[in-house]
């Protein structure tokens, strides 16, 4: 059984501004439907396989409690309050936490993918962890995933 994500943004939709470099640079709510109720955290990888260097990485995390949903505007610092509990990883721009979409101008439409999995355990990674290492330690842990992909173009 696979998980469904749905967003702000409809499945190979554009993402609204908001959730870019262009606007705030937060991350989009995502629901989360069809949780497996032995589900003991959730997983994201958001990436983007069109970038000009190669995949580029917006966002991981880890360690959060399996709800139907992430909220948005998940604060990238861990001495703010957080209003769900999660872990962060390092994303492509060296940062802990979400950036958003940022393609360069010019380069055409990306397509970002938000990758979650829900895991039978909870993972021993240090913040500021990389999606390599989010990868690794979730192989053979994986009990459903789901994946939501938004479009975005800077002109």
């Amino acid at each position: 059984m696979s998980l469904t994500i749905t967003s702000v943004f409809g499945n190979n939709n554009f993402i609204p501004a908001k959730y870019t470099c262009e606007g705030e640079d937060v991350n989009p709510p995502l629901k989360i439907e069809g949780l497996d109720g032995k589900a003991v955290s959730l997983a994201i990888i958001v990436d983007d396989p069109d970038a000009p260097i190669g995949t580029f990485v917006h966002w991981v995390a880890w360690n959060i409690s399996p709800t139907n949903g992430i909220p948005d505007a998940i604060p990238q610092k861990a001495e703010v309050e957080i209003p769900i509990e999660i872990v962060q990883g390092k994303n492509g721009f060296g940062s802990i936490g979400y950036r958003g979409p940022c393609p360069p101008i010019g380069h055409g439409i990306h397509h970002y993918h938000f990758k979650v999995y829900s895991l039978d355990l909870k993972l021993f990674l240090k913040p500021g962890a990389s999606k390599r290492a989010l990868e690794k330690a979730i192989k053979g842990h994986i009990l459903q995933e789901g994946e939501l992909i938004g479009l975005y173009e800077r002109k």
